[in-house]
């Protein structure tokens, strides 16, 4: 969005210009980069994963997943696995959120075996995961919010020390009314069923993206669970210099430190699981044999648009960001794809459409939202036509 990258821009040159020794927001103790791959969650100790690699224990896990899955399904030969990806867009996640509800209102939308979100996908994540008895408080939160109901901004000259252009208090605030215990106990009862629920925070210490497993997070028992969970949604969507970063508490070698957490958007737009990860073997170990399917939301528009840049700093910055974003995130949609078809996946693409041409006010503006979340509703509502491959790609 426009102005949220405005913002960035002049955080990024006002930070160019300050001296060192300004005042530090939060007082830290952060993790030794040599614990880094050691250090675990406080009576959480499978609860995330670096996002960039299988999980080291992954195998030792197979077997539970199994039991869940033989548990809960009559027979597993011919059951189809489908599989959720929602990524980043800020306001755009209108288009997201109707997307599913019109999805429902068409009558064939998937229960998801796997549901990931990143920013304000990680948002949307647990109502989709959670089906259709949520719809209401997910259009809710996309139909009647604007940019007071998310953030508050900062006056210029506390930026200059802050940790962020804007206290995400209210956004805070709202995650706390609708993830509630009641959320997380379905949680763990669809967890309970081998489905999985994965949101993607970036670990900026380290620079990595991390995998937060909510349903572990939800049945762990610990004591900060509920908590935790809606500190992994809030860093998920805590856009770096215009929303404070979140900071989590992890412990290593009998001490306790923390982590730097910010929007995964800042590692990838859109995710499902490891690269590296080979799904089909994943899926017959846990005796999964019917044909899976992948489908992506991709709450943005893909194709470039023409804007005449003026020679001044700040529209050339913004620009430049504009394009990084965009291809990156058409990057995450190629790795994806290239994912699925090496593991025999079909895969689904939706995302804005060039012809919708509507402009937000502000950076979560409430008419603009809702015209998005019309959208969503009527393409799928309708008989969407899913895209069968990212741009650039021949379909099969």
């Amino acid at each position: 969005m426009k102005t949220i990258r405005n913002v960035l821009i002049i955080i990024f040159i006002l930070s160019a210009l300050l001296i060192s020794g300004c005042a530090t927001p939060h007082k830290r103790n952060p993790l030794p980069e040599a614990y880094s791959d050691i250090a675990q969650i406080p009576y959480i100790p499978y609860g995330r994963f670096w996002g960039d690699r299988v999980p080291s224990w992954l195998e030792e896990k197979i077997d539970d997943i199994k039991e869940q899955i033989r548990q809960s399904e009559s027979d597993t030969k011919d059951i189809s696995s489908d599989y959720l990806a929602i990524s980043g867009g800020g306001a755009n996640g209108a288009f997201g959120a109707g997307l599913l509800l019109g999805w429902t209102s068409a009558g064939n939308r998937p229960e998801f075996r796997i549901v990931s979100g990143i920013s304000t996908g990680a948002i949307i994540a647990p109502f989709a995961f959670l089906g259709p008895k949520y719809d209401a408080q997910l259009k809710k939160l996309y139909t009647t919010i604007s940019t007071k109901d998310i953030l508050e901004k900062r006056s210029l000259f506390s930026i200059l020390t802050a940790d962020s252009a804007a206290d995400t208090k209210p956004l805070r605030e709202m995650l706390e009314d609708v993830i509630d215990v009641k959320m997380l106990e379905d949680i763990i009862v669809e967890h309970d069923k081998g489905r999985r629920l994965l949101i993607g925070t970036t670990n900026l210490d380290a620079n990595r993206p991390v995998i937060w497993n909510i349903g572990i997070i939800a049945k762990s028992g610990a004591p900060n669970a509920l908590e935790l969970v809606r500190d992994i949604l809030l860093a998920s969507a805590s856009i770096p210099g215009l929303f404070p970063p979140v900071y989590i508490e992890v412990e290593a070698d009998g001490r306790r430190y923390d982590e730097m957490h910010v929007d995964g958007g800042t590692s990838s737009q859109v995710f499902l699981y490891p690269a590296a990860l080979d799904m089909r073997w994943m899926m017959r170990q846990v005796g999964l044999k019917g044909k899976s399917r992948i489908f992506v939301i991709r709450n943005s528009r893909i194709e470039p648009d023409w804007e005449t840049t003026k020679p001044k700093i700040v529209p050339i910055l913004h620009r430049a960001i504009s394009s990084l974003i965009r291809t990156q995130g058409i990057g995450d949609l190629y790795r994806i794809y290239l994912s699925a078809q090496r593991d025999g996946m079909d895969y689904n693409i939706a995302f804005i459409p060039s012809d919708f041409e509507e402009k937000p006010k502000e950076e979560f503006d409430l008419e603009y939202m809702n015209k998005l979340f019309d959208l969503g509703y009527q393409m799928v509502r309708s008989g969407y036509p899913w895209k069968k491959a990212p741009p650039g790609f021949q379909s099969p």
